[in-house]
């Protein structure tokens, strides 16, 4: 009964200070790394097992909690599942994580922290919002959600190329991360449908370029926006195409976005 008391702003806050709470103290907390590794003939893996990356997996467990906790409690929400809200905000828990991880021992860490607060508000209100597809404010929910989808892929494969993580380990995560954010954007189109062949598609385009740019002597922002730029060309292209717009002139968009993010990368 107490829980069913509790607004949907105050749910909101305590999600967001449970997961910054799980933030602050790997950055408070010192623990030794533990090292796991695997010697094969011609092969040598090793990965480093640490405070923040556990702490990252619980926050990014705990938002999938919690935002189910705050979903079902909307009077408009009468679905068996969650999922298309929970996915975001876990991947943006996700993503805020691994960036912190990669700024732990600079000054800038703070402000990352900070930053992070504001994008969980952020995709929390939205996706609560987004419950409502004739809300007067759904529009703009949806162009935050589909903004902050773009801006997190850009933040993981940045994070990634400058930890200078192998080739085998990349290419999964650009696969994953891909495919999850083109199946919530294309899901945000309000048809309720999830439309996993061009999510696969997009996934494997994008892994292949990443794979392509992996041994070029680019900045970790330039080989961000080199595959952030494929993303999203592609997503707005199954858009056009899923809306019947002619292959012509629904390809004119795409191209336009590819050259920009491209030339963006060029010349940064």
């Amino acid at each position: 009964m107490l829980a069913r008391n509790i607004s949907p702003i105050d749910r909101i806050g305590m999600l967001i200070a449970a997961v910054l709470l799980s933030f602050a103290l790997t950055r408070l907390i010192q623990t030794p790394r533990l090292i796991l590794s695997l010697d094969l003939p011609g092969f040598y893996f090793a990965f480093p097992l640490t405070l923040s990356n556990v702490m990252t997996l619980f926050a990014s467990g705990l938002t999938a909690a919690g935002m189910d906790w705050i979903i079902r409690d909307h009077p408009s929400f009468s679905k068996k599942t969650a999922r298309e809200n929970i996915m975001l905000p876990t991947l943006t828990t996700f993503v805020l994580g691994a960036a912190l991880s990669v700024l732990f021992q600079t000054s800038t860490w703070w402000v990352g922290f900070l930053f992070g607060a504001v994008l969980l508000g952020v995709v929390f209100s939205a996706e609560y919002i987004t419950l409502v597809p004739t809300s007067s404010v759904y529009t703009f929910a949806r162009a935050a959600l589909t903004a902050l989808a773009y801006a997190l892929f850009l933040i993981l494969i940045t994070s990634l190329r400058y930890t200078g993580i192998r080739l085998f380990l990349l290419i999964p995560a650009i696969f994953i991360m891909a495919g999850l954010i083109s199946l919530r954007i294309l899901h945000l189109d309000g048809s309720d449908r999830w439309d996993f062949p061009w999510a696969i598609g997009i996934g494997i385009v994008c892994a292949q370029v990443g794979a392509g740019l992996h041994y070029w002597l680019l900045e970790p922002v330039q080989f961000g926006l080199m595959l952030t730029g494929p993303l999203y060309a592609l997503t707005v292209l199954s858009i056009n195409l899923t809306e019947e717009i002619p292959l012509r002139k629904a390809i004119v968009s795409p191209i336009i976005i590819l050259l920009i993010s491209w030339l963006s990368a060029i010349f940064l």
